[in-house]
């Protein structure tokens, strides 16, 4: 060896320990940054995001440009043939969903919701094209319904299809939700085209008063990718673009809140009304397909009456609307047409969707805000150019009724080009929003995010029951249950027994419907709810979690052994003593 090359050698020595020093600590900084696995979204939600596109190009061509933009000419030449041919197509979708799917109640945006709380995001393929033939023989005859629907739910289904094909990223349980909401944020970004809008309304859509945060950046991804591939095949232009006002006073701020307070009235009772119709035809021992018939005649009717009313006045509260929209932004109406419009295109929308039509609603609550917003502009602020109070009502109603308060704002924004609305439309939005309390179209949305287990705990259903069962012979009087139950255990709710059979549970809030001198007549049976969720004592305690959130009240799961019969019950304070730090319990049974 020279003398030179062991003099570079001896320099060399003191530097190496320092590479590597400096190496390990961009090492650990990297792995910090990205210590959740963000690369894998980074390669996933394009993937959504490009197949959720190209699947809701073809929805939008086949039901916008091609069904319904052939039939809504036709209509409004043949009032005539408005009823009969909306009949069948709700006929149709009634025969797919009946016989064709495993549930014709369970499609569109609410299966989305649902799957995500209570499936872990498992969404069933097989009915997949089933369920959007039923959106196109639904929205495409003239349902008053949009193409979110279909747009969301395939984009979901897609992103939850995706998880169980690809391999190699580490996949967990708790992907497959993110991955549902990234495909629904793609779908909802692609078919309005407005990338923000479907990102920040999948994100809100699941809660009422919360937000899908795990699922931001994927869906961010997935969204801004879907959008790209429909504006490179059908433009890019906004989906209701029209030249506004573009100024707006202080005054109109002030307008603009009175006007989210009767926006978010009006559109509290419309979900209320909405949610109780839907219940009572879910309930309704008919087939399905005779209650889509009567919902398509009904909603044919609502067509009908509208154009045979005002016949010179272009809209019809009937189809996806798109055209009803700008018509609404842009033209001026008679006030008494634009409430009877959108009396009948709610009237319509609980027709079409109530009993069971395949989509949703988000157009159909736009245009009632939209009509609710452009009556109050000409003729309570007596203005002829109303298209900020028109913008004010889509969004301010669209936030009450859906409980999306920032997707509504962002959607009239992007879809309208009138971004200089932005701040009106935020405040009629955040003032209906909070007038309507917790009133929302969404039987399956819940108010906020609650601890999730991530995986089975290891604790059985019978390690934490409680065995000795307080309940009551549904044989029993109310007189007797105060007598011989209420007046020993202070309890709220009260398992209801035939027998030794459970058959219903009985709170002391039914009982107390009962007027006091009819407690010797009325048994406990005759008020008592059918409405209980059994548990076996095997279960996980997980499931357990799952089954007690998913109810609306009471809190309480049966839980039965080998032979069916009842051995104890589950309560939310069982589960969170369970859940107690430092808590032990017995191993689990092999």
């Amino acid at each position: 060896m020279s003398m030179l090359d062991s003099h570079a050698d001896a320099i060399a020595r003191p530097i190496r320990p320092r590479y590597r020093k400096y190496f390990a600590l961009v090492h650990e900084d990297l792995s910090a940054i990205y210590s959740r696995d963000i690369h894998k979204w980074l390669l996933l939600a394009p993937l959504i995001g490009v197949v959720t596109g190209i699947l809701i190009t073809g929805v939008v061509l086949v039901i916008l440009h091609f069904m319904w933009a052939y039939l809504l000419p036709f209509y409004y030449a043949h009032h005539w043939s408005i009823v009969p041919l909306t009949t069948l197509g709700f006929l149709m979708t009634g025969l797919i969903m009946q016989f064709l799917t495993p549930n014709p109640n369970q499609h569109s945006t609410e299966e989305i919701i649902a799957s995500y709380h209570e499936h872990q995001g498992d969404i069933n393929f097989r009915p997949f094209w089933y369920k959007l033939l039923a959106a196109a023989t639904t929205v495409g005859f003239g349902g008053s319904a949009a193409l979110e629907g279909p747009s969301i739910y395939g984009g979901g289904a897609v992103g939850s299809w995706l998880w169980s094909r690809v391999r190699g990223f580490r996949l967990t349980e708790a992907d497959r939700r993110v991955m549902l909401i990234s495909g629904a944020a793609a779908g909802m970004a692609a078919v309005f085209r407005a990338p923000l809008t479907g990102l920040i309304f999948a994100l809100e859509m699941p809660y009422r008063d919360d937000l899908a945060h795990e699922a931001l950046l994927p869906s961010l991804i997935a969204s801004v990718v879907s959008y790209a591939m429909l504006v490179a095949l059908l433009g890019s232009e906004p989906l209701f673009g029209f030249i506004g006002a573009g100024r707006f006073s202080e005054r109109d701020l002030l307008w603009s809140a009175l006007l989210g307070v009767v926006c978010g009235l009006v559109a509290m009772v419309f979900a209320q009304t909405f949610r109780r119709f839907r219940s009572f035809m879910i309930n309704l021992a008919i087939p399905h397909t005779w209650k889509m018939v009567a919902g398509g005649i009904a909603t044919g009717l609502c067509g009908l009456c509208y154009v045979t009313a005002y016949p010179a006045v272009s809209l019809m509260p009937l189809g996806p609307n798109y055209e009803a929209v700008k018509d609404i932004l842009a033209n001026s109406h008679p006030a008494g047409s634009l409430l009877v419009f959108g009396a009948l295109k709610g009237a319509a929308t609980l027709f079409s969707l109530g009993v069971g039509g395949v989509s949703a609603m988000f157009v159909p609550l736009l245009l009632m805000g939209g009509s609710i917003g452009k009556v109050w502009g000409q003729s309570v602020m007596h203005l002829s150019g109303v298209d900020l109070y028109a913008a004010v009502g889509m969004a301010s109603f669209i936030a009450a009724a859906y409980k999306t308060p920032l997707a509504a704002v962002i959607f009239v924004a992007e879809t309208t080009g009138g971004l200089s609305f932005l701040i009106p439309t935020l405040i009629g939005s955040a003032v209906a929003y909070a007038v309507s309390g917790e009133a929302s179209v969404s039987a399956d949305q819940r108010l906020h995010e609650v601890a999730k287990l991530s995986g089975p705990t290891g604790i059985r259903v019978r390690q934490i029951m409680q065995s000795h069962i307080v309940g009551v012979q549904a044989s029993a009087t109310v007189r007797d249950f105060f007598d011989n139950v209420a007046n020993t255990y202070r309890h709220q709710v009260y398992p209801v027994f035939k027998d030794k059979m459970a058959v219903g549970l009985i709170s002391l809030w039914e009982i107390s419907q009962v007027p006091p001198e009819r407690w010797s007549q009325t048994r406990i049976g005759d008020v008592a709810r059918s409405e209980f969720t059994q548990i076996t004592e095997d279960a996980d305690l997980g499931e357990a979690v799952r089954l007690l959130t998913r109810q609306q009240r009471d809190r309480m799961l049966i839980v039965i052994g080998a032979d069916h019969s009842p051995i104890g019950i589950i309560t939310d304070s069982d589960v969170l003593q369970a859940l107690e730090p430092g808590n032990t319990h017995p191993a689990p049974a092999k």
